[in-house]
């Protein structure tokens, strides 16, 4: 245990996330999404739910703030634009804790996002049960 850091961020992926760059992406994925299988690095958290590790995520990584959708959620598949109730809770999550400029969360259609995850830095697998309860993150800068 180490002081000030969520006891969900374990030290695999504290390593990912610090191992980042700006504009790298991160996933939380929930109970559903095939981790496993389109993830190029993965961490399983299957005791969490994705709002409890997106809490955790954000209290240690920047959003980007050089381009809208820094923060992505996986739209309703037949619904284009609309989203499942739990981003709702993504949104004050992300509001708490990085700020109003990212409460504009983006819909993604469902086979781009799981594109995305291909092509995403790490995908953190959660026991999220809820459906649509997967999120991507946009890492930013720390400012000097």
């Amino acid at each position: 245990m180490l002081i000030g850091l969520d006891p969900l961020l374990g030290p695999e992926l504290l390593a990912h996330l610090r191992a980042m760059g700006h504009g790298d992406e991160l996933i939380i994925a929930d109970a559903n999404f095939p981790a496993a299988s389109v993830a190029r690095r993965l961490v399983r958290a299957d005791g969490v739910t994705a709002p409890q590790m997106l809490a955790a995520v954000l209290t240690v990584l920047p959003l980007d703030t050089f381009a809208d959708g820094a923060v992505c959620v996986m739209e309703l598949v037949g619904s284009p634009g609309k989203c499942a109730p739990i981003t709702g809770e993504f949104r004050e999550i992300v509001t708490a804790r990085s700020g109003r400029r990212f409460e504009n969360i983006v819909p993604v259609e469902r086979f781009a996002f799981y594109e995305r995850a291909r092509q995403a830095y790490v995908v953190v697998a959660t026991g999220e049960r809820r459906t649509y309860g997967n999120v991507i993150l946009r890492k930013g800068i720390i400012e000097p």
